[in-house]
């Protein structure tokens, strides 16, 4: 699917998400990556086979400063 150079990261890559966005719709919260995965403001992810990845953002700030 990458037309790239340095192709990206395949969607089933553990680094799948450095994958170049080719289109993005921020008023609601998700991008498209060149390789097919479709990612998510919230971290989630839905994969090109229908597999979804649940959010995997960190902890907040605050709380590691407590």
């Amino acid at each position: 699917m990458c037309q790239h150079r340095i192709p990206c990261p395949s969607s089933d890559a553990t680094d799948r998400e450095a994958a170049r966005i080719i289109a993005t719709f921020r008023e609601q919260g998700w991008s498209l990556l060149c390789n097919g995965v479709i990612v998510f403001e919230d971290t989630g992810e839905l994969l090109p086979d229908g597999t979804t990845i649940e959010p995997h953002r960190g902890p907040a700030v605050h709380a590691l400063a407590a």
